[in-house]
């Protein structure tokens, strides 16, 4: 069972989050060892977009992991997809239940939690003029409260490590059109994010927020078929990109499973931008 007060967790000596033996290596295939065999992870709206792709780069480090969307023939898909060491369930963040489910699931099924990956679909799309009252609300219960009761979960259940991701928009620095609602709640989750890394990093806790910009996703298709002519939108959108193309969810991947890792053990309260140069920020 997760327990339901606020875990401290005990202030390490100097150098105790230091990556282990191994960690941060090139392996003989090449790559870096991110030191995430047998960690265990949540990660939210996983059934596709940048929540798979972030739980494939997860799962091909040996992670183990906890999914999860509202639709359970898709989670159980991408669970099987993943393989044995994944745990698919089907939730909706909006439900207040939900938070303490991911985390007792990940408790009882791998003893242990060491992070989550907190990615929420993103809100319908309309002008501030336009949108109705119950789409704000609806928003605001699913993609900020439900974000903020997987982060205290994560938080009070985790273990000593543990490292926290929200998945954002480039809209925390600048907004953008046609996505009132996005562009009014990204803002406040990452203000969360940070407010999280202050007040959780004397426990050894990070938190960072993630910052995708025009990665070719499913949700983006659909913004840019809004237009009438996505090819021509997507033409004119990559030519406002530095790299001059969209990205795509293995890159934005590769990123998070990074910051969710020991090898990241002294980035928090970042907001880190992926989105080929956009915003040009830091």
């Amino acid at each position: 069972m997760v327990e339901t007060g606020v875990r401290v967790v005990r202030s390490m000596p100097q150098g105790a989050m230091r990556p282990g033996a191994g960690v941060g290596r090139v392996r003989q295939d090449g790559c870096v060892d991110l030191g995430l065999r047998d960690r265990t992870y949540i990660v939210t709206g996983a059934s596709g977009g940048l929540g798979f792709a972030t739980a494939k780069a997860l799962a091909d480090e040996g992670a183990r992991l906890v999914i999860s969307s509202r639709n359970e023939e898709s989670i159980s898909r991408a669970a099987a997809e993943l393989g044995e060491n994944v745990v698919g369930i089907s939730v909706d963040n909006a439900d207040p239940e939900s938070a303490e489910r991911l985390a007792a699931t990940a408790i009882a099924k791998w003893g242990a939690l060491h992070g989550a990956l907190i990615s929420v679909g993103g809100p319908r799309p309309g002008t501030a003029l336009e949108t109705d009252e119950d789409d704000w609300r609806a928003a605001f219960d699913s993609v900020f409260l439900g974000g903020l009761r997987i982060a205290r979960s994560v938080a009070r259940a985790g273990s000593e490590g543990t490292s926290i991701a929200f998945v954002l928009s480039s809209s925390v620095k600048s907004p953008i059109p046609g996505l009132a609602i996005s562009n009014g709640l990204r803002p406040g989750l990452a203000m969360v994010a940070k407010t999280l890394a202050d007040e959780l990093g004397p426990n050894g806790i990070r938190v960072n927020g993630l910052m995708p910009g025009r990665i070719a996703t499913d949700r983006l298709k659909e913004l840019d078929g809004k237009s009438g002519d996505p090819d021509a939108a997507r033409r004119a959108s990559e030519k406002t990109i530095p790299l001059r193309r969209y990205g795509n969810p293995e890159e934005f991947g590769r990123v998070a499973a990074f910051v969710l890792s020991p090898v990241a053990s002294y980035v928090t309260g970042a907001i880190i931008p992926i989105d080929g140069g956009a915003l040009r920020t830091f």
